[in-house]
């Protein structure tokens, strides 16, 4: 008989944002469109004391293999490796990712969105397999490689080989909408043989990565909505953080760094910049926060 996973044992979504801050989803206090992420907290638990990596690489690397990223040679990103301990950006195969424990154990398991764990060198047709994610455990990829994406035009990698995007930008592609597209593509593929079969799914979007692309009309919803600026925003941010109980009544905001100029020292024109940026940062956290959402309701409609 082959392994089958015991029974009861639970599906597994783990989605994993990028550059995105301890108050910039709604459950933490933001006021920022972010209905998908707000309901699953609602559903499940906030944790408001933890440490990260604060780099892309080494929090994969952790994540995936439970390990210190020294350990496992990803102190910093794969971009800046170097041929010290700790730094080469070589996960040894001694340091299985999850994926490698689960599937001899009955699960299916799906890498979707972005990698950055594979050495720069290795990342051509013509390169060895064994540290892109089929090599790594998972039995299907669909996603990038690199540490970010053009998301309108993004170099794409399914499974083992390099692909092109299916549509083009003219004709409404974005590529995080193409990562959902698949990752409820693996799920009915799976039903459609196995009904019964537990499943990992590693989803990965670019979001908040730069660049901050997203559809148009996404962006038109935060016209004008950062306009009061940064400084205003972070005191109105924490307010609310203390009232949900997200941090302690006793905490005292942390000063501006010195190199954050104060908003109201900025020129006009520095200050039209400035809140565009943060309406193109919201509108795509929103439209990450949409699609994580079509896949959790797929998984619904299952």
């Amino acid at each position: 008989e082959p392994m089958r996973a015991r029974a009861g044992v639970p599906n597994v979504l783990l989605v994993v944002l990028d550059d995105v801050g301890f108050a910039q989803l709604g459950c933490f206090g933001s006021d920022i469109d972010t209905p998908t992420f707000d309901r699953l907290a609602a559903g499940g638990l906030r944790y408001a004391n933890f440490h990260t990596t604060a780099l892309c690489s080494p929090t994969r690397a952790c994540l995936l293999t439970g390990r210190n990223h020294h350990s496992v040679g990803m102190g910093r990103i794969v971009e800046l490796a170097t041929g010290f301990p700790g730094y080469d950006a070589r996960i040894p195969a001694s340091c299985g990712m999850l994926p490698a424990a689960l599937v001899p154990e009955g699960y299916a398991a799906w890498a979707i969105g972005k990698w950055h764990l594979t050495p720069e060198d290795e990342l051509h047709e013509g390169a060895s397999r064994a540290r892109w994610p089929l090599g790594r455990g998972f039995e299907r990829f669909y996603g990038f490689f690199e540490g970010e994406a053009h998301q309108f035009g993004p170099a794409l990698v399914s499974d083992n080989h390099l692909t092109q995007q299916p549509r083009a930008y003219e004709d409404g592609y974005h590529l995080t909408e193409d990562l959902a597209d698949h990752a409820i593509a693996y799920v009915h593929d799976l039903r459609s043989a196995d009904p019964d079969k537990p499943f990992f799914a590693y989803f990965c979007p670019g979001a908040c990565h730069s660049p901050h692309q997203s559809p148009p009309e996404w962006r038109e919803r935060y016209l004008g909505r950062f306009d009061d600026g940064w400084d205003l925003w972070r005191e109105a941010t924490f307010a609310r953080q203390k009232a949900m109980g997200i941090i302690p009544e006793h905490t005292v905001l942390s000063e501006r760094p010195d190199w954050v100029p104060a908003w109201e020292d900025l020129s006009d024109d520095e200050q039209r910049l400035y809140a565009r940026y943060m309406e193109a940062f919201a509108a795509y956290l929103s439209h990450a926060d949409h699609q994580v959402g079509r896949a959790v309701d797929a998984l619904a409609d299952t």
